[in-house]
């Protein structure tokens, strides 16, 4: 076998042929990654492969034409075939030869996702997953190649007959289209022979098990069919002949059957053992929030999705999957609008979309909007709408909670006092803990409402009134739910800070400043607070998990025990961490008198134990913590931190709100001069020398 690969290997870069390949192969390749990620900045590498494998149906024909029809056609077959060397050897030392020429060029590839980190971040995993998709891809079309090539003498003919087999393995998705939109057995049988599907379910972050099955199993089946095309030309025609043709028949069908019972077994196995997530935001790994959720649900809930399966969203597919994987109690069912466009008329009166989910239990429904599945913002320098953001998981999740829910608890948001009004990721928030919420003023009310669940204070700039604040404390004496933000507006509160009073704690008029480096962004007065153990922290208490809280105040908390109270403290201060009351004539971040000492408490919850259960008072002394701005600065975990209070209020075992999943990494960035060079040495000097290399040697083998 050896000398097989070495004779032709040695065959292609003694031709023009070779190093026409790999030069045509690294040309196109460039000139897309030049126009992709150097021009326009994108960074995942798979748009540019995705791009260029039409070059498998011209080159790959090209590469393969010759390998075993020249040798027919010259008669040199009889020699290899006479050899002291099994036809298998044969055939793989030949598919090598071809296969180390195709991956010369994906090793070159494989240096470019390491180079673009020189200007911007890079999806590692994704890259070297998108390019394996690509290598396994080129390797079942030689495998095309190689066996179309066993079974003709005519170097045309095969490069035609593997062009058109290809043109078709690429075409498939859109013949069964043509056949039916809805789906028969037909389509179904066309699929198994559907390359660019597997090759589409590696590019978009998965490492898909499945699909590197199906690429090694279809080369193994091809090389062995190449195997059994030349084996049958050992024998003359005789009896025995007849025989070997038999054994050779039952053994290609049991090949093959083979080859379709791995793939079926290995397509049933679960998700979560098929498909590993290499996308650096974990994009298509369920939460333990979701698994937790999950795995105590005792209801049935079935999820409709409005479409056909095979013109589904991949990527949510692909997480209904896990769903299905983690509870044998979700049922996901696909329902085709053109089959069955009366469907959705049960749920809703006006049209439900293509590609939208209906979440059913026994109790209710909820229909999630296919817009909603993704986040999406526009760009005013080309005025284009972007996807920057995967909520799939934390739609799917809410709305099962919320089927499965017993009742639905109501917060009140109490306006009247100037108090900022909550930004829409923190709205969302709550709506994904199934929570409804009402804006009222108090003066409009003898008491606050008895359904209220939790009420929320957002930084009142103006005071309450005497009888507004009675009101306040009534409803927590009552065993309530008080969520309070403050802000420093220079203006004294007394009936606001009343409802502090009750649990022992008063705002520390100024400004907290941290002059630890660790503890604040970009200027002291951001805070980026140590977060403590607690059930409204969970998952916030990593290495390198950060809150942002800018203007935050400080918060006076008893040292002592306040009999009947309970305090714990959420976010807090360094050491070194003061608030400044001197803010209107104060230079410095440092220091001076008058300051009050740190450690500064920025959060605290504070729980009365009363005759019957007990009253809770959250405080936080930076209101802009809970904006939107601040939030995205920090990846959603400010936003985490009220989903986690929210599902407290709501009596959630685990916080149902998933956060909005980043879809997409930052843009790179190139200067001029960069594309400049990198297009120069790869889209043209590369290219051109390995033409000129392959050029001379042919030139050098013919004066010969």
């Amino acid at each position: 076998m050896k000398a097989i690969f070495k004779k032709e290997f040695l065959s292609y870069m003694h031709s023009v042929v070779g190093f026409l390949f790999m030069a045509v192969m690294i040309f196109f390749f460039a000139l897309y990654a030049t126009a992709y990620h150097m021009v326009s900045g994108y960074p995942y590498i798979a748009y540019t492969l995705s791009a260029i494998i039409f070059l498998f149906l011209l080159a790959i024909p090209i590469l393969s034409m010759r390998i075993l029809a020249e040798e027919r056609k010259q008669r040199t077959d009889q020699l290899i075939l006479t050899a002291p060397i099994s036809v298998g050897k044969i055939v793989l030392g030949k598919y090598l030869a071809m296969v180390s020429i195709f991956m010369i060029p994906v090793l070159i590839m494989c240096v470019f996702p390491m180079y673009l980190q020189n200007f911007g971040t890079v999806p590692m995993g994704e890259a070297y997953t998108a390019i394996l998709a690509f290598a396994l891809y080129g390797l079942t079309c030689i495998a095309v190649g190689l066996f179309v090539s066993s079974i003709t003498e005519s170097q045309v003919i095969a490069a035609v007959l593997s062009f058109g087999i290809l043109f078709v393995t690429y075409m498939i998705s859109g013949i069964q289209d043509l056949i039916s939109s809805t789906g028969n057995l037909l389509t179904q049988f066309l699929g198994v022979f559907d390359f660019q599907i597997r090759f589409s379910a590696m590019i978009n972050g998965i490492f898909d098990i499945t699909s590197v099955v199906y690429f090694v199993s279809v080369i193994c089946l091809l090389l062995f069919l190449t195997t059994q095309s030349i084996q049958k030309r050992r024998y003359s025609v005789s009896v025995r002949n007849l025989s070997m043709g038999a054994y050779s028949s039952i053994t290609i069908v049991i090949v093959v059957a083979l080859t379709i019972i791995v793939n079926m077994i290995v397509g049933k196995l679960p998700a979560k053992y098929t498909n590993i997530d290499v996308t650096s935001n974990q994009l298509y790994t369920i939460t333990e929030q979701t698994e937790e959720m999950l795995e105590k649900l005792t209801e049935d809930v079935t999820i409709y999705v409005i479409s056909a399966e095979d013109r589904a969203d991949t990527t949510v597919n692909q997480t209904l999957k896990c769903y299905e994987d983690i509870s044998s109690h979700i049922t996901v069912t696909y329902i085709d609008p053109l089959v069955n466009p009366q469907f959705v008329n049960q749920y809703a009166t006006s049209n439900i979309s293509q590609n939208s989910i209906i979440v059913e239990s026994e109790r209710r429904f909820k229909v999630i909007s296919y817009n909603d599945l993704y986040e999406s913002e526009i760009d005013y320098t080309t005025y284009q709408q972007n996807v920057t953001g995967y909520d799939a998981e934390g739609q799917l999740t809410s709305a099962i909670a919320y089927c499965t829910s017993e009742d639905m608890p109501k917060v009140y948001m109490i306006a009247g006092h100037n108090e900022y009004t909550l930004d829409s990721g923190f709205l969302t928030a709550i709506e994904k803990e199934n929570v409804e919420y009402e804006t009222i003023n108090l003066m409009d009310y003898e008491t606050v409402p008895k359904d209220a669940a939790a009420v929320i204070i957002h930084a009142p700039e103006t005071d309450f009134s005497s009888d507004d604040a009675d009101k306040v404390i009534a409803y927590l004496n009552q065993g309530g739910k008080v969520f309070i933000t403050a802000e420093y507006a220079g203006t004294e509160l007394p009936n606001f800070e009343r409802i502090l009073a009750e649990f022992g704690m008063a705002l520390q008029e100024g400004y907290a400043v941290d002059n630890n480096e660790g503890n604040y962004y970009q200027t002291p007065i951001y805070l980026l607070p140590n977060v403590e153990y607690a059930t409204e922290t969970s998952g916030l208490t990593g290495s390198y998990t950060y809150l942002l809280t800018p203007y935050a105040q400080g918060i006076s908390v008893p040292e002592e025990e306040v009999e009947g109270i309970t305090y714990t403290k959420l976010l807090t201060g360094s050491e070194q961490s003061i608030v400044k009351t001197n803010v209107a004539i104060s230079t410095t971040f440092e220091k001076e008198e008058g300051d009050i000492d740190g450690p500064v408490c920025i959060g605290v919850k504070a729980e009365k134990a009363l005759d019957e259960g007990s009253a809770v008072l959250y405080v936080f002394s930076s209101a802009q913590m809970f904006m939107d701005n601040a939030d995205n600065a920090v990846s959603g975990n400010n936003k985490q931190l009220f989903s986690n209070i929210m599902g407290t209020v709501a009596n959630h075992e685990v916080s149902v709100a998933i956060p909005v999943k980043r879809y997409e990494a930052e843009y790179l960035t190139a200067s001029t001069g960069d594309i400049a060079f990198f297009g120069l040495i790869m889209v043209v000097m590369i290219p051109l020398s390995f033409i000129a290399v392959g050029m001379v040697i042919w030139l050098n083998r013919r004066k010969k």
